[in-house]
């Protein structure tokens, strides 16, 4: 047993032995290996004239809504739409049956034919009154008695024809029309049913083009565009037509653009949000009142702002930074303060100058104070759509 310890003993020692021979062949090298600098990207940040754009998510509305419902009562004599159909202002929606009111009608139109023979009657018979009393052979009062008559009969014949006038309304209700452009929901009745004047809905209609996009904003974000207006840098939208572009949950880009046409009067107390809404051409029918949409409006006026990759930035417990490489190739970290994207890159705020060399590819090889071998290259923005 103390042959084997001797044995074991003896190895160690051989191995503590070549580590310090070797150590001292190699006085130069650290206990760990040195490594040389190891190649970086780095480019200057992009300087571009911009604005900011502000997102939301909204819901797509229509512009005009209404229930269908009869003006006058009665038994459905037809329906002349189809379900779910595209319809224009006028188109024939539905007919009630229209007998009934072809008789009162016609009952109007007696009474003012009987009204006009009695006026004639009247007026003769004061014309002979008034020959008669310049004869005195009438007295005055029975003059003053036809012409009382005669008055009420040209009363008679104004109420006769409004008679006519609302029988006419009424006949003309009895064909139920559509009051705007739009797409019809289904048919609320059947050939046959009663319908009940200005109850019974017979169906939705919905216009389709244009189309409201509808979306609250935050009191800060209230405040912030009100004091754009108060500056100059941009005006407030409800007096102009600022533009806004949307996309749906499926779509890349912003491809739905519109513009600004309404901002409520005042914050909802409750939410401490504002109402707003933007308008947009719909000429294919394909925006649909419901979808939710992710829109952007303009935030800021025009300025020069500094652009770099967020593959760049870095975070340091609640900083961001960035590393910047030096003409000796010294690396160095700066504090940042991000802005929005802007086709692909990051908006910086402060922190780099447009003259500072930021590593953008190759971060994890780099550490402030190390060394690094830098290869310049150009940032490039993506396209809109792509975006």
């Amino acid at each position: 047993m103390n042959s084997r310890w001797s044995s074991g003993r003896a190895g160690w020692l051989g191995l503590v032995y070549l580590v310090f021979f070797l150590s001292f062949l190699s006085p130069g090298l650290p206990a760990s290996a040195q490594q040389d600098p190891l190649p970086v990207d780095v480019a200057q940040p992009l300087v571009r004239t911009i604005v900011d754009w502000d997102e939301y998510t909204g819901r797509f509305e229509a512009v005009q809504r209404v229930e269908i419902r009869p003006r006058v009562s009665g038994y459905i004599e037809s329906i002349n739409f189809d379900d779910g159909q595209l319809v224009k202002k006028g188109d024939l929606l539905l007919v009630i049956d229209p007998r009934p009111f072809q008789t009162a009608l016609d009952s109007a139109t007696a009474q003012l034919a009987a009204a006009k023979a009695e006026q004639s009657r009247t007026s003769i018979e004061l014309e002979r009154g008034e020959e008669l009393v310049e004869k005195g052979t009438l007295s005055v009062q029975v003059l003053d008695e036809r012409l009382a008559a005669k008055l009420r009969a040209d009363a008679e014949i104004t109420i006769a024809e409004a008679a006519i006038r609302a029988a006419e309304l009424n006949l003309e209700f009895t064909e139920v029309r559509a009051p705007f452009d739009g797409r019809i929901s289904d048919r609320k009745v059947n050939i046959g049913g009663l319908v009940v004047e200005n109850t019974t809905v017979i169906a939705n209609l919905i216009s389709n083009d244009p189309i409201h996009l509808v979306f609250t904003g935050s009191e800060a974000d209230f405040l912030k565009y009100s004091r754009l207006g108060l500056n100059g840098n941009r005006e407030s939208s409800r007096t102009a037509a600022n533009p806004v572009q949307a996309r749906l949950i499926d779509e890349k880009g912003w491809p739905h653009t519109g513009v600004m046409n309404f901002v409520d009067n005042e914050l909802d107390a409750g939410s401490g949000t504002i109402r707003a809404r933007a308008v947009f051409e719909n000429p294919n029918d394909f925006l649909t009142p419901g979808l939710f949409a992710r829109l952007r409006v303009v935030g800021s006026g025009e300025y020069e702002a500094l652009l770099l990759p967020d593959e760049a930035i870095l975070s340091d417990q609640a900083r961001k930074i960035v590393l910047v490489v030096d003409d000796e190739g010294t690396v160095s970290a700066k504090v940042v303060e991000l802005g929005p994207l802007h086709l692909g890159l990051r908006v910086i705020r402060s922190g780099v100058t447009a003259d500072d060399k930021v590593i953008v590819n190759g971060v994890l090889r780099a550490r402030p104070g190390g060394k690094v071998v830098p290869q310049e290259t150009v940032l490039q923005l993506e396209t809109a759509e792509a975006e």
